[in-house]
This record gives structure tokens, sequence and C-alpha cells, in this order.
């Protein structure tokens, strides 16, 4: 009588699998939900009305995540509302990733190695329960709040008619459920890239030496980044007196601005356009060139900043420096039999994928407002309960009135420049790194 076949070592069980994969998600949610929570709170939207606070907590966490949230409601024909955002609040959204990272490699701790039906199983299962922690997420980003219409023309127009008009704010179930899907498994993806103890199936180690060490480098270049932002952040809310403010930003769009700089820094430029009023504290020179005059988009770029600040051309020594250390460390990780020419090839290739997903994450699309007989309701009314609820959920839409917001990359001329730059830097890094022996080598003697 033939015994049953036995899982592989190490392999979970049923029950023990979707554990882990809840363990995954619900450490996620829970960190981009504390984040989001507390930059809410210093944006001032803890005092919306109708306890609404809930639901735009939410919509952040859905935004976070690639979502997109519209509004709607009026006073039929009378009065209507014409909005919408998306854009990523990437301080959430990054606490969300490295943390679900973390929980799902410390699961699979302990082996070098893993079969690969266990490790699409564990992903599955990830992904399931992680579809199903989007409809739900969908489901409670949904609110309806009774706005005043303000003063003037417009409130006279509305006692006259009796208007009472509401507006609603609900997350957009297929673009947050979809895009929120190719956001874990960009998440997943880059965990095995960039971590030396993601254990990988047997048919993958051997390219796990041409993607960690560049895909590493670059990841510690996007922290730095980060880390430069806070200390910036840090300073400016001690020297300006603005520090609930200035650490709203930090909780919620700290990564917006700081790789928008690393990018611009390379070269790369955005294009949009900004009207309206913009509450928390942005840089001012980028604030400045968004302000275009009515009906032209602004160009980002180092030139157009630069031309608001002379400062802004620190941007690009800043870039060059750590993008070169990126190639010191891809080359130091790597062994010293690869040739110099792969060490460029690897980094232009992880530059220009990372200063992609750049410009897909920082990219915004805002507008809104609400028109009672085609006259537009000021930022007294409406301006301001929009500028709490889908601002702060926006991050650097935040204090936005009646207006809009777009920010677009220009992708065909920034990848190739992100590619050029990681070639070089990639060269240059590895001949610093062939000066400097690693650790476990044993030097030639002679």
């Amino acid at each position: 009588m033939q015994q049953a076949a036995t899982a592989p070592a190490g392999a979970p069980g049923a029950v023990r699998g979707w554990l882990d994969a809840l363990a995954v998600v619900v450490a996620g949610l829970a960190a981009m939900a504390a984040v989001a929570a507390l930059g809410l709170w210093l944006a001032g939207a803890d005092d919306l009305p109708g306890g609404g606070f809930p639901s735009v907590l939410a919509a952040t966490v859905a935004l976070a995540v690639g979502g997109s949230v519209q509004l709607d409601g009026g006073a039929g024909q009378f009065a209507a509302v014409d909005a919408g955002i998306s854009a990523m609040p990437l301080s959430v959204g990054l606490a969300g990733a490295v943390v679900m990272a973390e929980v799902f490699l410390r699961q699979l701790r302990f082996r070098a190695v893993t079969g690969g039906n266990e490790l699409l199983g564990r992903i599955v299962r990830t992904v399931v329960l992680w579809l199903l922690a989007l409809v739900l997420l969908t489901l409670g980003a949904s609110h309806t709040f009774t706005v005043p219409l303000g003063g003037g023309i417009e409130q006279a127009i509305g006692n006259a008619l009796g208007l009472t008009p509401e507006v609603g704010f609900h997350a957009d179930g297929p673009t947050t459920v979809g895009i929120g899907l190719a956001w874990l498994l960009v998440v997943l993806a880059g965990t095995f890239a960039v971590s030396r103890r993601a254990p990988l199936p047997r048919a993958l180690l051997p390219y796990q030496q041409a993607v960690r060490p560049a895909a590493f480098a670059l990841w510690t270049v996007l922290l730095g980044y980060v880390a430069i932002g806070v200390v910036a952040g840090v300073v400016t809310a001690l020297a300006h007196g603005n520090g609930r403010q200035t650490m709203a930003v930090v909780l919620l769009a700290l990564p917006n601005l700081g790789w928008l700089a690393f990018g611009v820094g390379l070269g790369a430029e955005w294009h949009g356009r900004l009207s309206g009023a913009l509450g928390l504290p942005v840089p001012k020179p980028l604030a400045d060139v968004l302000r275009a005059p009515e009906g032209h988009e602004a160009t980002v770029s180092l030139g157009t900043l630069a031309d608001q600040d002379a400062r802004s051309w620190w941007l690009l020594p800043i870039a060059a420096v750590l993008l070169l250390a990126a190639g010191f460390l891809a080359a130091y990780r790597s062994p010293r039999t690869v040739p110099l020419w792969q060490h460029a090839v690897r980094l232009a290739l992880a530059t220009a994928v990372a200063v992609a997903l750049i410009g897909a994450w920082t990219r915004v699309d805002a507008d809104y407002g609400l028109s009672v007989l085609g006259v537009g309701v000021g930022d007294s009314g409406l301006g301001g309960l929009l500028g709490s609820v889908l601002g702060s959920a926006g991050g650097p839409l935040a204090g936005l009135g009646n207006g809009s917001l777009t920010l677009h990359p220009y992708l065909w001329t920034a990848v190739p420049l992100a590619a050029g730059w990681g070639l070089l830097a990639g060269a240059l890094g590895a001949l610093l790194a062939a000066r400097v022996g690693r650790r476990g080598e044993v030097p030639e003697e002679g």
C-alpha cells in the first residue's frame, strides 16, 4: 500500500497558509491606516462633520494603493458637483509596502531556497485576501456631507430656491481593485528583487546576482531621499512654526516630493498646472512653477525650479552623488568576476525602472467644484470642506479650494535619461568598488 505524498519541507498547511496570508494583508493595512490617520489628524481632517473621518481614512488608504476618489451630489439641476481625485499619498503606501514585505519574508526565514509551488501558493492566497480587503476598503470609502453655499450671491440664490446641496465622495471600485492588485504584485516583486534573504525557487537562483545588487542600491537611494525629506521637514517645521501642517505633509506625501526631486535632479520633467489655494506647505518653487496662466501647462524641471529659487540647482549634484553611491554599492555586493559593462547595464536598467515607477506614482489628477446655476462657490463654502476631505486624503493636494491640480511625467524622456545616468554611475561605481576589498576575501600574495 503506497503512502500518501508528503508536502515539501517547510510548506505550510492549508489553514496555516491562509493565516500567513492574512497576517501580511492585515499588517499592511494596519500600517497604512496608522500613518494615514496621524497625517489626516495633523492636516485637520479629524473634525469633519457627520463622522466622516473613518471614510476619509479609508479613501486615503485606497488612494495610497493607486485607487481614485470621485465626488458626486448637488441639488438637482440647480447645483452640481464635478470632482475627482487620483493621487497616491506615498508616505502611506510606503509604510504599508515595507511592513507587508517584512511580514511576508519572515514567514520564509531560515531557508535559502523555496519551492516554486509553495511560493506561488503563498502569493495566490495573499492576492485573494488582498482583493477582498480592497473591496471592503472601497465600500468603506464613502460618505455624504451637507454643504453650505457660502456667502453672497450663491447663498442668496440657494435660500431663494430652497437648495441644500449635498456632496458625497466614494472610491472608484474598478480602479481601486485593479490598480490595488497591481500595486501588491509590484510590492512582492520588489521584495524579492531587493532582499538578499528572500528565498527563491531553484530555477530563479541564477538570476539573483544580475538583479538584486542593483535593485537594492536603487532602493537605498529612494530611502535616502525619504530620509533627507524627513530632516528637511523637521527643520522647516522648527524654523517656520508650521509644524503641524509640515508633519502632515511628511506623513502623507513626503516621497511624492522627495522622489520627484530625484527625477528632476536627473533631468526628468513633469508637466501640469495648479489653480486654487494650496493649504499645506510644499516647496514654494514647485507651487510657483505650477501656477501657469489660464489655458497653459507648466513644465517642472531643474531649470524652471531654479528660475524660482537658485538653490534648486543642488538637486543635480545630490542626485549624481547618490546615484554614484548606488553604483558603488551594487558593484560591492556583486562578485568580482562581473565585468564592468555588466555593472553599468544592470544599474542603467534598475535606474530606468525606478524612474518609470516614480513617474507613475507621482501622477496627480484632481479637480473639483460646486456650481449653483453656473456660479462657482468659493473657498468659504465647499472649497474649505473639500480641502479637508479630499485635499488631506490626497497628500500634496491638501487645502485646495475650488480648483485643480494636474502633474504628469514626460516618461519618454525621463526613462532614457535615467538609463544614461545609471550607465555612467554603474561604470564609475564599479571602478571604485574594484579598489575595495570584500568581506571574506583573501588578498592575493605577490
